[in-house]
């Protein structure tokens, strides 16, 4: 008997809406709202009917009408674990608390908090920065510059340390490229572009672009997807394009490349990007221009050459370490070096990946980043480009982290996104963006309004800077490139703690190149890697 009230109660829903149905009816003569609730009752009525007779859900058949309360759950699912659930340090992937320094940063607050850390300071992987017995006088921010450009650059480029980082037109929308490129021109940082190429919106508002060439040569490619070099040269040649950045991988998708169906490729995204409407837009998941290490040597002259002296690098997120390290023996053979390399991290963004791709892919930032300068030192060729790294920065202390363990600037993407407005919906993919930010529908992009959010970007910027000031101070120095990896601590189990220096591998200058290095990693990898080509 139970058993057979339980089977039943699975209708209990529909059994109820049929049974008040005629009851609603019934009262329903003068009084508005029992009609009103009729046709509710009415219209549930014929939901459960059909749920019972559909054969798609097996939830349904099973629980009319009450089923549904499964998808409109995991419809809200998102947004009910973001604001009541969610802790403040849960990252998913940045915590509230990130969010929250992002947010009162970006409307000037210095981004304070009383009555102590919510980190547990004894949990293994705990970092912190060393302060100093005799701190001194903070610097000022606007100081915290680089020069990107080496002795083969004939116009180098003064570069802030914190840099927006790769978002594309199409995967962000017209007002977030204005608000960011507005922000970037008032604070004399940069904007890379990302691989959608250079739109209208990057360059209305004036301020320093780095041009993302990839894979499908947006901007700067013939009919069938080639590179084009003339459409490169005229493109380049624009005095807000300071840097060509030649992106090899992402971290969210190392290796993939990517599909633009038919369908998204708005008159504008066509002609931004130099392709067809009606067509999918492809992303190769390699380049043409080049097949080899030797040969990406000679694509880097090529676009140094076609730009007008002006710095060349690359993006990468690191995969085989004998690919690395095939392109830094092409650096030794042929005398081309990079301006630069920016680092990317398997733990960066993007609109929309695989998720075995930003699962189970690529090599974390810290560790990529790590890699990358071990390497250019073991070469002797450090000294001859700059390092940047991108991956999850949104603090102060996220770019003291890098710096100290070989970058020489830092990028950050979903940071200054977080400062045009995105509350971290997780609908990137959808083209439903609550906040305008990553959507290209109309109506949804109006809300973000552009010279709000280019003072939020401004503001994020400055602040953070003023705080990596701050911090500096504290250790005794006065500019990040002072920071060193005996400056930065970890937490490696209850009871001990080590500095960053006796944590990580440094090679010394040369020694992979005279036969010396001694770290069995390095040493293995180096044999391995060619020049003239990219397999091992």
């Amino acid at each position: 008997m139970l058993g057979t009230l339980r089977q039943l109660a699975r209708y209990g829903a529909l059994v109820l809406c049929l049974l008040l149905l005629p009851l609603a009816i019934a009262f329903a003569p003068g009084h508005p709202e029992i009609a009103a609730a009729a046709w509710i009752l009415g219209a549930l009525c014929l939901l459960g009917v059909y749920d019972m007779l559909q054969r798609r859900h097996s939830i349904l058949r099973n629980f009319p009408v009450i089923g549904h309360v499964r998808w409109i759950a995991e419809l809200v699912r998102p947004e009910i674990r973001q604001y009541l659930v969610e802790a403040d340090e849960d990252a998913a992937p940045f915590s509230r608390s990130q969010r929250s320094l992002v947010y009162e940063r970006a409307k000037g607050e210095p981004g304070e908090h009383p009555f102590g850390t919510l980190l547990d300071v004894y949990r293994d992987g705990y970092e912190f920065i060393g302060h100093s017995a005799c701190p001194a006088t903070a610097a000022d921010p606007k100081t915290f510059r680089i020069t990107i450009g080496g002795d083969q650059c004939a116009r180098p480029y003064s570069a802030s340390v914190f840099n927006i980082s790769a978002m594309s037109f199409g995967a962000i929308s017209a007002n977030a490229i204005r608000a960011l490129n507005a922000g970037a021109k008032r604070g004399d940082f940069s904007h890379d572009t990302g691989e959608g190429s250079i739109s209208p919106y990057h360059l209305e508002m004036g301020g320093d672009i780095v041009w993302e060439v990839a894979s499908g040569y947006f901007g700067c490619r013939t009919a069938d997807g080639h590179f084009d070099p003339d459409r490169f040269a005229a493109q380049a040649a624009l005095d807000q394009v300071r840097m060509i950045e030649i992106k090899l991988s992402q971290g969210a998708k190392p290796g993939h490349g990517g599909v633009l169906p038919a369908a998204k490729v708005t008159a504008e995204i066509a002609k931004t990007r130099g392709v067809p409407m009606g067509q999918d837009c492809i992303s190769p998941s390699r380049h043409s221009a080049f097949k080899t290490p030797i040969e990406m040597m000679r694509f880097i002259t090529q676009l140094r050459t076609l730009s007008g002296g002006k710095p060349v690098g690359f993006k990468l997120c690191i995969g085989h370490p004998w690919d690395f390290m095939g392109i830094v023996k092409a650096m030794l053979e042929t005398g081309v070096t990079p301006d630069f390399i920016v680092v990317d991290g398997a733990e960066g963004g993007t609109g929309a990946a695989p998720t075995e791709f930003s699962d189970h892919i690529g090599v974390p930032m810290r560790e990529g980043l790590l890699f990358v300068h071990n390497t250019l030192v073991g070469a002797g060729l450090r000294d001859k480009m700059k390092l940047g790294a991108a991956g999850k920065i949104v603090s102060a202390f996220d770019i003291a982290s890098v710096l100290a363990i070989g970058a020489d600037w830092a990028n950050a993407a979903r940071g200054f996104m977080f400062a045009v407005g995105c509350v971290q919906s997780v609908q990137c993919n959808t083209n439903r963006c609550p906040t305008g930010v990553a959507t290209q529908d109309r109506l949804r992009q109006a809300a973000l309004i552009v010279p709000d959010k280019a003072e939020r970007v401004y503001n994020f910027h400055r602040l953070t800077l003023q705080a990596l000031a701050d911090m500096l101070a504290a250790a005794g120095l006065g500019h990040p490139d002072q920071l060193k990896p005996h400056h930065l601590v970890r937490r490696v189990n209850a009871t001990e703690i080590r500095q960053f220096s006796e944590l990580h591998t440094f090679l010394r200058p040369d020694e992979l190149i005279d036969g010396t290095c001694g770290d069995g990693f390095y040493g293995r990898n180096w044999e391995r890697a060619s020049a003239a080509t990219f397999a091992a």
